[in-house]
């Protein structure tokens, strides 16, 4: 039987352990809160919802390409939506850029596609980087991972990022952890951050290019040999045009089946298997490993960081009218009746 001297105590490590895990949650930065658009927008969060569950039960492969989206976006001069931008007269867009040219282009119409059923039913007053950062994080819950909330209210910014920039700040596949930790440092990104980030590559697929330097011509070491002979049945040639699973154990489920993968060595990308060959890193993969609540609570620490990483915000940037385009780009034509056409038309479905 349980006395009242232990239940209280009990009641006082519980409720001191809550505490503890709501102060890790990172406070909104100034200029974003957790109810920005709470008199503007209130149906905001379950118009997007609603779309994506429809969009991810329709293709599943498209959770993972929101969330790359954001990821892009955010590593790479902020979270301002520039990556969603087309290029025009003021140079080249994001998306030329080598780590660019993967994103899947059905991601960015349909964060666009969102932000016209926000816009209908709301106004103009949703910017399509705010979508953006709710669409990755509905990504991350419609395929079985943490709920959490969004900070909001960024803007959406009004330049490029150049492609030098995009390849300074974006973690190449073949990184080793010494790289991938200092370019999270410069972000204010720690280790656990880093490892916790990493864990997204639980859903999705990868290009065989982006790994196959680890196979031909000489097999990396590191490679588990099973992992790497059914690899080489997928890609036979080092510039293959196949696509392989991320996570070979649940490739449609958020989980950490990822960090999994790592321990018996079948981590795809150099940047994701060497976080279990590197000391520094090990243990933490190892934890995520053996307990999905803890790999859960930091991925949304490191999510939230991340997703207020130069924000731009009050009277900076603006709210786009269409999300692959600057408001003052936009000119009326017949190519862009065409195109906002189609845009309706696309949103019927």
């Amino acid at each position: 039987m349980v006395s009242a001297t232990s239940s209280f105590l009990l009641l006082v490590l519980v409720s001191s352990s809550f505490f503890v895990i709501e102060a890790q949650i990172p406070a909104p930065v100034k200029g974003l809160s957790w109810s920005f658009y709470q008199t503007s927008c209130p149906q905001l969060e379950s118009i997007i919802r609603k779309r994506l569950e429809k969009q991810i039960k329709d293709d599943v492969g498209q959770a993972a390409g929101l969330l790359r989206l954001h990821f892009h976006d955010c590593f790479v001069q902020g979270c301002d939506g520039s990556v969603l931008l087309d290029g025009s007269a003021g140079g080249p867009s994001e998306q030329t850029a080598i780590p660019n040219l993967t994103l899947r282009k059905k991601s960015f119409k349909i964060i666009d596609d969102l932000r016209k059923r926000v816009h209908d039913a709301c106004g103009q007053v949703v910017s399509c980087s705010d979508i953006t950062a709710i669409a990755a994080r509905d990504s991350v819950v419609l395929t079985g991972g943490p709920n959490y909330n969004v900070p909001l209210g960024r803007k959406d910014g009004l330049n490029f990022a150049t492609e030098q920039a995009t390849l300074d700040n974006l973690v190449a596949p073949f990184a080793n952890t010494t790289v991938v930790l200092s370019r999270l440092a410069t972000k204010g990104l720690d280790a656990t951050d880093a490892v916790a980030l990493s864990g997204a590559h639980t859903i999705g697929i990868s290009h065989c290019t982006s790994f196959t330097d680890r196979l031909f011509p000489n097999q990396d070491p590191t490679m588990d040999q099973t992992f790497a002979n059914n690899l080489k049945t997928s890609c036979p040639t080092a510039n293959s045009n196949n696509t392989v699973d991320m996570d070979i154990r649940t490739p449609n489920l958020f989980d950490n089946k990822y960090y999994v993968d790592l321990m018996n060595r079948q981590g795809l990308f150099t940047s994701d298997q060497d976080l279990f060959t590197d000391r520094r890193t090990r243990g933490i993969v190892e934890s995520f490993a053996k307990n999905q609540s803890l790999f859960f609570d930091k991925f949304v620490i490191g999510m939230i960081k991340m997703g207020q990483l130069n924000v731009v915000t009050g009277g900076n940037g603006e709210i786009r009218t269409r999300c692959d385009r600057r408001n003052k780009d936009k000119k009326v034509d017949i190519a862009t009746v065409v195109e906002d056409v189609e845009e309706t038309f696309s949103a019927l479905f």
